[in-house]
């Protein structure tokens, strides 16, 4: 297995080493960001002083104009989002049980084998938003025949193509003609359990259901389909890597961990200060936010020995892909799940994978420019024998 150099350099490694803040600005704010791995890790779990009790502002850029509703349980603290979280890990947890695993297994099975049957496959769209719309429908326990809808948003719910704003308002009306379909006529799926759901002896507002189901959506998206855009081309750029996972099944779990470490989709996440604070030396007001920076901590050379090389049998590997403390995410053994066996299918199915084209994503900011998965990935699978 070769050591080999990430593609994209590591926008935050002088400021990490200098001062681990780096001040940027956001819609007129300035927020810092936490770059190092233990004080990243500190902020995640001190939610007194960090605070994610912040409707709209969780997400960085913020969306007040994309949204209604609070999203749940990411945006409040502990003890409401114990309370909260608890409603919904029951589908969250359906990515550990057999059926769940052999349906994502069978999915993924036939993904392959129709990409290979192809002179071309378009990774983005045609591969990796599929794999994850057809996904969630076995999380939430709803007809697959959604997916198609849910493949008509793109990528990002808000972010991708039209206006956010317009996007934010039409999966509002696809999530109530949901609500109002469970309402009167209950199943065994998310939305229904969400209408007979109980928070403090209560039943769920409207208002706190749509909050569910718009983090439901919106919330692990764009990261499981840049997660395995950039894989797939790893793969194909380094098929010595190809090959050390190929040799043996195990292999592809340590893999997948330092996949997620190196290409983490997510570069940070916002907190609010309920009062004053200085963060590492910038000053943040009453009500003002900072970013947990999960990419910076992920390549914090005094963490990861030979941090900038991946290494996939990296053990151990404390990433924070998915977060730390109270809000770790609750879609991480979904991901896990797909990206297992996505290297498991592709080491046993595919002998090459050539690269045809590739267009960047890039996240562009006042002061840090990051390579994140792709616009468009065209590859194509060769078939062992």
């Amino acid at each position: 297995m070769s050591k080999c150099p990430m593609a994209s350099p590591d926008p935050f490694r002088e400021a990490r080493a200098e001062s681990g803040v780096l001040a940027c600005e956001f819609q007129g704010e300035t927020v810092p960001m936490i770059l190092r791995h233990a004080d990243v890790r500190a902020a995640a779990k001190d939610w007194k002083t960090y605070s994610s009790d912040a409707p709209f502002r969780v997400p960085i850029p913020s969306e007040e104009t994309m949204r209604s509703m609070r999203q749940l349980p990411i945006e409040t603290d502990p003890p409401q989002h114990t309370e909260y979280r608890k409603i919904v890990e029951p589908f969250f947890k359906r990515s550990k049980e057999s059926e769940t695993i052999g349906r994502v297994e069978a999915l993924i099975d036939r993904l392959v084998e129709e990409s290979m049957e192809r002179d071309m496959v378009e990774v983005v769209h045609e591969f990796a938003l599929p794999l994850q719309s057809h996904a969630l429908t076995y999380l939430l326990n709803v007809s697959e025949a959604e997916a198609a809808t849910w493949i008509s948003w793109g990528v990002h719910v808000f972010h991708d193509g039209e206006d956010g704003a317009k996007k934010g308002r039409a999966l509002e009306e696809y999530l109530h003609r949901m609500f109002d379909a469970a309402k009167q006529s209950p199943g065994e799926d998310f939305f229904s359990a969400l209408t007979q759901a109980e928070y403090q002896g209560r039943k769920l507002s409207r208002e706190e259901m749509m909050g569910y189901a718009n983090l439901a959506f919106a919330g692990g998206r764009d990261t499981i389909i840049h997660s395995v855009s950039s894989i797939i081309a790893h793969l194909a750029r380094h098929p010595d890597d190809f090959d050390f996972i190929r040799g043996e099944a195990k292999r592809a779990v340590h893999a997948a961990e330092e996949f997620f470490r190196v290409y983490m989709p997510l570069t940070h996440i916002g907190r609010v200060c309920p009062v004053e604070s200085d963060v590492h030396g910038v000053p943040v007001k009453t009500g003002g936010r900072v970013s947990l920076g999960w990419a910076s901590a992920n390549r914090d050379e005094t963490v990861f020995e030979g941090a900038d090389e991946i290494r996939l049998d990296r053990k151990p590997n404390p990433h924070v892909a998915f977060g730390f403390g109270a809000h770790l995410c609750l879609g991480a053994p979904l991901a896990r799940l797909i990206i297992r066996t996505l290297l498991q299918a592709l080491s046993a199915k595919v002998a090459k994978i050539d690269l045809l084209d590739a267009v960047d994503n890039v996240e562009e900011r006042s002061h840090y420019t990051r390579h994140n998965g792709f616009e468009s990935l065209r590859v194509r699978f060769e078939r062992i024998g």
